[in-house]
């Protein structure tokens, strides 16, 4: 972690010395956008690139004067955490014309900027697309008018673009995730919580309007994410006679004892003949046929406004490095290329195309093609809308499953918890049990894990029992980290006498490793040869076959907001350094992707060994920074990183080296980390990723039914479900033994290790960045039903 010399071939091959970028965000804000910028900015300095920051978007291009400045390293200090963009934004329209394109040239040649990092929406990529095309043309104009040297001209002669969509609204084809849309999910959500506590109180119903024009993605996700009854959005124009179907539904829920109603609608939802839905229309329409007490809250510009989350901070961070290598690497060729998210990938993809298919999606809805609209969203779209499809939906009691599993028996699936709890887990219980009843079979719950299970703490758990358990944090089915091996004889009892048919199993490495027992164990006990499925939930983000876990989003969140009050008091009484623990056992993820959120200066972390003489040039290190206008430090350390090197001794160390410079503090955060309310992130994959699950184990189920009989003994008939880079797989748990390290309870490879240089670097320490991954331009793809069926989420 200390300063290296740069790896040569890394400064050869993207090398931007001489080169100069310019940053500017256009459009609407976003939280994130500032991390975009500080990283564009610190990257470009990082390879001797000079960097300007544009203020006000396209208005300061063509303005120029001081609407154009050179920036240093410390210029994005403290950013991070900010919302909104700190160098302005603003609609332009001398750039839509020729005239104001040309001026906007003038200002960039005079600072020999013809590389240019837009951060907005579609309309700012399309207009720097456009730029691009004319600059030749407007360089000729200019030495023309005598304005340039011909000498510029050549110097100059092309320029490279390259974009981020930063968009609260997620309305930009060809990306899983915009910059800003988690964070608008997060101040969404929060209102939800809040309302949902109060309606409860007075037997209320809540028309909740949220932003989305053109794009129902915010209202879907925040539908998905708190259990709503009803929502509408564009893409999924509602049938005709939706108004009785929906007061039925309302109604019928009330019946059940439901104390409260949420019904969602995007700003810009629209019945099946393209007529406006409003807020105001739904709640009148409830009022008059069903008499409910009903109230509209409409959230505004609540989403676009706060600190942006931890998903946000690190997209922001990766795809604004990425943007910088892609202008290095530009040629006259290249064409202008936008930085997008695929699964947990950064892919470039050609700018026009994603423009061309976001335009598309609009004049499908225009004709009334929703179906299509929809699939041009994308994969991520399409399998929250059929998530949400399979969750809105009961299935009346005397109704057949829709899917004939050719046997007049129901089937019993059984779902426990198992390992420390984890935010997100209710989510996954509660989706596991409403698709697993529209599947046809009956759901058991165990409590207390496989402890519980031996005891026979075993009930049948209906429709009803799990409403409202989406934004429940922990585990309300409770959770053990017992492992079955010592109770294997009782588990096979209690099987045999609920007559479990299959079973699912939501937790961290002691889940996997409970299914890997309960596999080895076939040959002894009949009873375990049955389709069983582990899900991923846990805060470290420690089990193999997975990239992601249930619950480590909203374990990160909780570090960085920790660390930026933690931040703020360092910068209130200057020349302070934290030292912060997190938990994690031996997993460094919580501390690596904690510090590259937070903007730390050093994650200590059990994958990457470090020593004394590490620990002296990271002070060292503190000492300048000490010397410049940025007088605080932030270091994270995990909690197994080291055995001698304990929070304690690097906490002493700093504060003795560090004498006379700046004074230290220490936090152990513990299990504050655990707790609190499940992110959305966390709520909706534990939400999609259970729904699938149950849709796997109904097809073993149908597939190994002979003779009145289940019986499942092959090695993929226990599966972990889990995310690899860019989809959702189901793999054997007996081939991911290979990828566990048993003893440290951590996977052999991490994917997450790939961005730790990337923490370094913003931290600005030399170290060579693995540039693999990047440099591959890819396109646009447009994905068929069944891929979305089987792919990512």
């Amino acid at each position: 972690m200390a300063d290296q010399p740069a790896d040569k071939k890394f400064f050869e091959n993207l090398s931007g010395a001489g080169k100069a970028i310019g940053v500017l965000t256009s459009g609407g804000d976003a939280q994130g956008m500032n991390a975009a910028v500080r990283a564009v900015v610190r990257m470009g300095i990082y390879v001797e690139a000079k960097v300007y920051f544009i203020y006000e978007g396209y208005q300061g291009m063509v303005d120029g004067g001081d609407n154009i400045v050179e920036v240093s390293w410390e210029s994005v200090s403290s950013i991070l955490q900010v919302g909104g963009t700190v160098i302005g934004s603003a609609r332009c329209k001398a750039f839509r014309t020729r005239e104001g394109r040309l001026k906007a040239a003038c200002n960039l040649i005079q600072r020999g900027i013809t590389n240019l990092c837009v951060i907005g929406g579609d309309g700012s990529l399309t207009g720097a697309n456009l730029f691009r095309e004319e600059w030749s043309g407007l360089l000729e104009e200019l030495a023309q008018n005598g304005q340039i040297e011909e000498e510029a001209v050549k110097k100059y002669a092309y320029l490279n673009i390259v974009g981020m969509v930063g968009s609260i609204d997620n309305d930009f084809c060809g990306t899983d995730m915009t910059i800003g849309t988690d964070s608008a999910l997060h101040r969404i959500i929060e209102v939800v919580d809040a309302i949902m506590t109060t309606a409860q109180s007075h037997q209320r119903t809540f028309v909740l309007e949220v932003m989305g024009r053109h794009c129902g993605y915010l209202a879907l996700v925040s539908a998905l994410a708190c259990g709503s009854d009803w929502v509408f959005i564009p893409e999924y124009p509602p049938e005709e006679g939706w108004e009785e179907q929906m007061c039925v539904k309302l109604s019928e829920n009330r019946a059940r004892k439901k104390r409260l109603n949420i019904i969602i609608v995007a700003e810009g939802a629209i019945d099946c003949h393209n007529k406006p839905i409003t807020s105001e229309q739904v709640k009148n329409l409830v009022v008059q046929q069903l008499g409910f007490d009903t109230r509209v809250t409409i959230l505004g510009h609540v989403q676009r406004g706060g600190t942006p989350s931890a998903f946000d901070r690190i997209l922001a961070s990766r795809m604004g490095v990425e943007a910088v290598l892609a202008l290095l690497e530009a040629t006259p060729d290249t064409p202008a290329c936008v930085v997008s998210l695929s699964g947990n990938q950064a892919v470039r993809l050609p700018l026009m195309e994603c423009v061309q298919m976001t335009q598309e999606v609009q004049k499908a809805m225009d004709e009334r093609k929703f179906c299509e609209a929809v699939r041009l969203r994308g994969r991520s779209f399409e399998n929250n809308l059929n998530t949400y499809k399979l969750l809105s939906h009961r299935r009346p009691d005397a109704e057949p499953p829709k899917d004939d599993l050719s046997c007049s028996t129901n089937f019993n699936v059984a779902v426990l918890n198992v390992g420390a709890p984890a935010a997100g887990m209710n989510a996954a219980v509660r989706s596991a049990v409403r698709v697993g009843i529209t599947e046809g079979h009956n759901m058991f719950a165990v409590i207390d894990g496989f402890e519980g299970f031996a005891r026979g703490q075993i009930k049948e758990i209906k429709w009803g029992d799990v409403g409202g358990w989406t934004g429940q944090g922990g585990s309300l089915l409770g959770t053990k980290r017992t492992l079955p091996a010592k109770y294997l004889e009782k588990i096979a009892d209690q099987m045999r006498a609920n007559n479990i048919n299959a079973l699912m199993v939501i937790g961290g490495f002691e889940a996997y490793e409970s299914c890997l027992q309960l596999a080895e164990a076939r040959a002894r006990f009949e009873e375990f040869c049955i389709p069983v499925c582990v899900l991923p939930a846990t805060i470290s983000n420690n089990v193999p076959g997975t990239d992601f876990s249930i619950g480590a989003d909203t374990s990160l969140n909780a570090i960085v907001e920790t660390c930026d009050r933690i931040k703020q008091s360092a910068s209130g009484t200057k020349r302070r350094v934290f030292i912060i623990e997190t938990m994690g056992g031996y997993c460094g993820y919580l501390a690596n992707m904690g510090a590259l959120a937070a903007g730390a200066d050093a994650a200590y972390i059990f994958e990457e060994k470090f020593d004394i003489r590490e620990l002296q040039a990271n002070v060292e290190h503190l000492t300048e920074k000490m010397k410049t206008s940025i007088q605080r430090g932030l270091v994270l350390r995990n909690e197994n990183s080291n055995e001698n090197y304990t929070t304690d001794f690097i906490y002493q160390l700093y504060s003795e080296e560090g004498k006379g410079v700046f004074d230290c503090r220490k936090n152990v955060l513990g299990h504050m980390q655990q707790g609190g309310a499940p992110s959305p992130f966390d709520r909706n994959f534990g939400t999609k990723i259970s729904a699938k699950a149950v849709q796997w184990i109904s097809k073993k189920l149908r597939e190994t039914y002979r003779k009145g009989k289940v019986f499942a003994n092959t090695d993929d008939s226990v599966c972990l479900l889990g995310m690899r880079r860019r989809n959702l797989v189901f793999q054997p748990v007996v081939e991911l033994k290979d990828q566990a390290d048993f003893e440290h309870r951590i996977p052999k490879e991490q994917w997450w290790l790939k961005l730790r240089p990337l923490m370094k670097i913003l931290a600005k320490y030399k170290t060579s960045y693995d540039v693999s991954d990047s440099g591959r331009l890819e396109h646009v793809a447009r994905h068929s039903p069944k891929e979305v069926e089987t792919g990512a989420i």
